[in-house]
């Protein structure tokens, strides 16, 4: 939305500074505004052909429970693998040392001869 600043036009009348819509967006505002009240009008599932349709009953009950102990039963799933054959995962290969450097710092250019 473009923001015109306060100015004084050519024939000397004052103009305050106002926001104003950019070309177009008055239009998309209006249809955006219908879609939006279009879905809320017709997104109204409460009631089926003219009566009040039951909600759905849940499945489980809360809280849910679990009253047996890991130690005192035993296993009845046991895990198994998923694949059929082995997976073999890169074995990392250990660093070698980082080489020492050969030259001491800081260096002295004017060691080198260059007349700089």
């Amino acid at each position: 939305m473009p923001i015109v600043r306060p100015y004084v036009r050519s024939d000397g009348t004052p103009v305050r500074g106002h926001t104003r819509w950019a070309p177009g967006a008055r239009r998309e505002m209006t249809v955006f505004a219908v879609f939006c009240l279009a879905v809320l009008g017709f997104g109204d599932t409460s009631t089926v052909d003219g009566t009040d349709s039951q909600p759905p009953t849940p499945s489980v009950t809360y809280p849910i429970r679990f009253d047996h102990t890991t130690n005192d039963a035993p296993r009845v799933a046991v895990p198994h693998p998923t694949v059929s054959y082995p997976i073999r995962f890169d074995t990392p290969t250990p660093r070698t040392a980082a080489p020492a450097p050969s030259v001491s710092y800081p260096i002295d250019l004017s060691a080198l001869g260059g007349g700089r």
